[in-house]
């Protein structure tokens, strides 16, 4: 028999449907039994395309004898996080308190009150590689709620006067000092071997590399671009890109790009889409040009509605195994491309009977085309047409394969970054079509995501939208309404992009602090306003919100606008200076405000 998820529009909150825990959304019917009965609240949130999420669900939730203990002791509470990041960003950073690390499924343990006093991520259903098992867990919580009550519920209360002061900004002047403090410590967590910053798993940080590029632009400072370089052209030859069917997955897991985390979510391929055509308009190099193309037709072709809007995720795991729809084995090769063609693509793509991928293999690039033009001894021109002819038989075929799920929800805030990436595209190459798909998808928002009142909405699935909307999906639209202006001239795209700036500064303003809350000042009440301060994934909210003002700002000369991005800017000073690579969006942001001159404070010289 279903739980209460039954009737919810979230993809993966329909996946837990049928679990025997006795789900709730996140709702007055859950909040209000587990005060009624002082019951404390176990809050699980994930997403659909997340493995680890899968798997929990396998082994804990599908599980007769861990869904009794949860179901007897405790109000069980399943989020989207989606659909509800105000909850996700709250508790998200509890966990990272708690535990010193976050991650997807988020395990949170509240009282009645919502304040979270016990918190981990994935569990095991049984204790088992130094883990404690989740049936322990229960039992344990349980037992501290039963037996230690006060203490459980004073340290939920510090934790949560913590929470209301975790990232409040701290002001301080600005200064070009702070990005060219950003570029120097980007230099020094560089990778020179493979690109990208850090060691595994490896992200591909889309804020940061367009930061260095605008800083090249700026100062001329070449090992600047020599980071982007090596970093676009390494994600592009590597695993995480789709060699067939164009787009990048989340992450690789590897210092060197080959194995993805194979889920893709539409906002990485919007933000790496608006990069990889920055690149080319900085380079002219053809390669960016065509990965651009290969991805934003990956999102038009397989991430949009027919309405016009797009898509969210795609799963990893297809069949329930992670990466299937994507791997080859050299006779699978064979079979659609024929011997010799096939023995040519393995060679090139790195295809072999060992395998790069748990006994199959990943497309990537071990070599450029020219290499491998010499070690096989071909015409470059010939070998590269007939990689081409062999990628478009393999895609055929791979269309056949079981698909992996898809989460089809409209989110605004990632529809916003996908037309900012759309429009800029489209002006950048030449292509019309990529522009006109940002006009549809903007106007789907507008019939379909607007309140009367004009206020948006933040997702939309099958024909119902729900959930007042967040700093980030106004912000992020009003940025992508911007640059649909630039591509376009239409005059009312920048009319609209005011109306959504000018609700941002009404009801998301902190006017004491600065800044913005990711809330507006209507919402729901909850334990805390958070202020999205930092990127993540995707470009912080309040960042984002800044560099909208500051681009209307200096295209209309309000200085209602420009005052406001000041302001933020100014608000947000001290992390961009205690954590330059966490602040990336703010520093683009800052970069548009304060102009083109740099008093150069690199160490070693600029130019080399």
């Amino acid at each position: 028999m279903p739980n209460h998820l039954a009737h919810e529009s979230s993809p993966y909150l329909l996946q837990h449907q049928n679990n025997p825990v006795n789900w709730y959304p996140w709702g007055p019917e859950a909040l209000a039994r587990s005060k009624r009965e002082r019951r404390p609240i176990f809050l699980s949130i994930g997403y659909s395309a997340c493995h680890w999420c899968h798997v929990m669900e396998h082994e804990s939730f599908e599980n007769e004898t861990i869904a009794a203990i949860i179901n007897e002791r405790f109000v069980a509470i399943k989020v989207d996080r989606e659909e509800r990041p105000d909850l996700d960003q709250i508790y998200m950073n509890a966990t990272q308190m708690m535990t010193g690390r976050g991650g997807w499924p988020m395990s949170v343990f509240l009282t009645p009150e919502l304040k979270p006093f016990y918190a981990g991520t994935y569990f095991p259903p049984t204790s088992r590689g130094g883990m404690p098992g989740f049936d322990e867990v229960l039992r344990a919580v349980h037992d501290a709620w039963t037996k230690r009550r006060e203490q459980v519920e004073e340290m939920a209360g510090q934790l949560s006067t913590e929470l209301n002061r975790a990232g409040q900004a701290t002001g301080g002047e600005l200064s070009r000092i702070l990005i060219e403090t950003a570029v120097n410590q980007l230099g020094r967590a560089f990778d020179q071997t493979w690109g990208g910053f850090g060691q595994a798993p490896k992200f591909p940080h889309p804020m940061d590399l367009s930061l260095l590029l605008r800083f090249w632009h700026r100062t001329g400072h070449a090992p600047s671009l020599a980071m982007v370089r090596t970093t676009l052209d390494r994600m592009a030859a590597g695993g995480i890109y789709d060699h067939l069917g164009g787009g990048f997955a989340r992450y690789s897991v590897d210092a060197r790009w080959l194995v993805p985390h194979f889920e893709k979510m539409l906002y990485d391929n919007a933000l790496l889409a608006g990069v990889y055509t920055e690149a080319f308009q900085a380079t002219g190099d053809p390669n960016y040009a065509r990965v651009v193309r290969e991805s934003i037709d990956y999102v038009l072709r397989d991430m949009t509605d027919p309405a016009g809007g797009f898509y969210s995720t795609e799963d990893a795991d297809s069949e329930g195994e992670e990466g299937k729809f994507y791997v080859w084995t050299p006779d699978e090769l064979e079979a659609v491309l024929g011997e010799a063609a096939g023995d040519t693509f393995g060679r090139v793509y790195d295809v072999s009977d060992a395998g790069n991928f748990e006994g199959h293999n990943i497309l990537n690039l071990p070599k450029t085309l020219a290499q491998s033009a010499r070690v096989l001894g071909r015409n470059e021109e010939e070998l590269s047409a007939e990689l081409a002819s062999s990628r478009a038989k393999l895609f055929a075929v791979r269309e056949t394969r079981v698909r992996p799920g898809k989460d089809d929800k409209i989110i605004v805030a990632w529809n916003g970054l996908m037309i900012d990436a759309l429009a800029r595209a489209g002006a950048a190459l030449g292509e019309q079509r990529f522009t006109a798909a940002a006009g549809a998808a903007a106007n789907f928002i507008h019939a379909n995501l607007r309140r009367a009142d004009g206020r948006l909405l933040h997702t939309w699935r099958h024909g119902k939208a729900k959930l007042d909307a967040y700093l980030d999906d106004y912000a992020a639209l009003a940025n992508g309404l911007i640059s649909l202006y630039e591509a376009t001239f239409d005059g009312e795209r920048l009319v609209e992009a005011a109306r959504l700036l000018d609700i941002v500064l009404e009801r998301f303003a902190d006017r004491e602090g600065g800044g913005f809350y990711y809330t507006a000042d209507d919402h729901e009440k909850l334990i805390a306003r958070n202020k999205d301060a930092t990127d993540a994934s995707v470009p912080s909210a309040s960042a984002l919100a800044t560099t909208a003002l500051v681009r209307l700002g200096k295209l209309t000369g309000d200085r209602r606008y420009i005052d406001a991005a000041d302001g933020a800017l100014r608000s947000a000073a001290g992390l961009m200076q205690q954590a330059p690579t966490a602040m990336g969006q703010m520093l683009l942001a800052l970069e548009f405000q304060i102009g083109p001159t740099y008093e150069m404070v690199l160490a070693g010289d600029p130019k080399h």
